[in-house]
């Protein structure tokens, strides 16, 4: 990786009139800001099928496409739909909020009018489609038939035990019985890889690269739990008997109760780490760069007993290490990866990240929010790592301002040389520009200057994450300039 730098901007915030963003026309306006901004990296959040919650970091699969970045435009083009079935929605009463009450209960409809419309037209591709995507596609698609067969509950839920603990003689039976519901929910996928290659094709064109989340854990309530049980920390009735969190700590007194099922790290060694090389296989047919969510798992882990409300009374657990690590590293020498290695840290940590190799992460925010010569203040940010003002999980740079005692402002002003004519946002772009780090990537609602209103999620609390979108027309011309400017000066052009 060159000294450069990119924009973190979430699939879900592009401007749209159908509700969220999307593969469609403001994906590729997006690329073109880019191009135009100096700026060689677009990073996403995790593009799963989501579910309660909305969270991103909380799919249906790890390796399926969301439904709701389907273009709806792009489906009028290619006559799967008409342009008079898709208008007259209310997609949300916010255009810089996602409704996704709304996009449940109208997206689906439609997009099952396209299915109908497609099915023969492609059927052709869908095969070719399906027998290359066999290894996931079939058991995520059935688990999706069932979810609504069995009105959305989780799979723990579900009322038939054989189909509920993946018994393969149930599994082909409802598959037969709701063949036309996996059908469809095939289609999804084949739709949305086929919309996600246009748009990857035209960004690698334009130089620009896609960096994406892949986190270390997934959902209990996902294809990939329900269909390989055997790779989980479970006990009776697949449930598990531990989960994932963090423990407590400045910002949380309980911690966090994640809830994710922990690996069997004994199960996938024996397997050689399959299931993590077909994870990252998988990853590796959307993004350029990959993103190891939670790295520090990999050292060790909170194990939170099953039922418990609250992360306290977890214990640290031993993870796999570079037994795991140096496996990927060497089945994908050619892949670039990033860790983050964000929060409680120990010297263990320390020394996985540096026998992997891998960048960790510097975040701005943190180096002024303490005293003293804190390790993510900027003249600490090594070359080998990727400098932050803020990521999804921390307060634009405008709401940092305002829950920062003013004692730690006063001297980040000063350290970072604040103007009023530069303004707090522009004045920490430029620090990260500055710093030695190969790479430096901005939130879009810092190049925005966003309030606290934009920030994208609070960590530990539910409602209220995952909806801020930009407004149309927002990323112009001469955004575009001024952020080239302070990247031409750095040198990360």
């Amino acid at each position: 990786m060159n000294r450069s730098s990119g924009i973190l901007m979430p699939m879900s915030s592009l401007p749209s009139p159908y509700g969220i963003g999307t593969m469609g026309k403001s994906a590729f306006q997006f690329v073109d800001f880019l191009k135009a901004a100096g700026q060689r990296y677009w990073q996403l959040l995790p593009l799963g099928p989501t579910s309660y919650g909305d969270s991103p970091y909380s799919a249906f699969s790890t390796y399926a496409g969301s439904p709701y970045y389907i273009d709806l435009d792009l489906l009028v083009k290619d006559k799967l739909l008409k342009k008079s079935e898709i208008t007259g929605f209310e997609w949300g009463e916010d255009p810089q909020r996602t409704d996704y009450a709304r996009l449940f209960a109208f997206r689906f409809p439609l997009l099952r009018r396209a299915f109908e419309r497609g099915r023969e037209r492609y059927a052709e591709q869908v095969a070719a489609f399906r027998t290359e995507n066999a290894a996931w596609l079939e058991n995520y698609a059935l688990f999706m038939a069932l979810k609504y067969h069995f009105g959305m509950l989780s799979w723990t839920e579900w009322p038939d035990e054989d189909i509920r603990l993946h018994r393969p003689a149930a599994v082909v039976a409802w598959g037969e019985k709701l063949r036309e519901d996996v059908d469809f929910f095939i289609f999804l996928q084949f739709l949305f890889f086929r919309q996600w290659e246009a748009l990857r094709d035209y960004a690698h064109e334009k130089g620009v690269r896609f960096i994406g989340d892949v986190p270390i854990y997934v959902a209990l309530d996902s294809a990939d739990v329900w269909s390989e049980p055997k790779f989980f920390q479970l006990g009776r009735d697949n449930l598990p008997t531990e989960v994932a969190g963090v423990p407590p700590d400045a910002f949380t007194e309980d911690g966090q109760l994640w809830g994710n099922p922990l690996y069997d790290w004994k199960a996938m060694k024996a397997d050689g780490y399959g299931w993590w090389i077909r994870r990252i296989d998988g990853a590796r047919k959307l993004y350029d760069v990959i993103r190891v969510d939670h790295f520090r798992g990999f050292e060790s882990y909170w194990a939170v007993p099953y039922g418990d409300k609250t992360a306290r009374r977890g214990r640290w657990k031993p993870g796999p290490g570079m037994d795991l690590v140096g496996v990927l590293k060497n089945w994908f020498s050619g892949l670039e990866f990033i860790a983050e290695d964000l929060g409680y840290t120990t010297p263990e940590v320390e020394k996985l990240l540096a026998d992997s190799g891998f960048p960790g992460m510097k975040i701005l925010e943190f180096g002024f929010d303490a005293d003293g010569d804190a390790p993510y203040m900027p003249h600490n940010c090594c070359e080998n790592s990727v400098c932050y003002i803020g990521t999804h999980d921390n307060e634009t740079v405008k709401g940092w301002l305002k829950s920062n005692l003013k004692k730690h402002l006063r001297f980040a002003a000063r350290y970072m040389r604040i103007t009023e004519e530069e303004g707090w946002c522009w004045g920490m772009i430029r620090t990260g520009m500055g710093t030695a780090s190969r790479l430096f990537v901005v939130q879009m609602q810092d190049v925005l200057e966003l309030p606290a209103s934009a920030r994208m999620n609070s960590p530990g609390t539910l409602g209220g994450n995952w909806q801020w979108r930009m407004l149309p027309g927002a990323a112009d011309k001469d955004l575009a300039r001024k952020l080239r400017e302070y990247t031409r000066l750095y040198r990360r052009v």
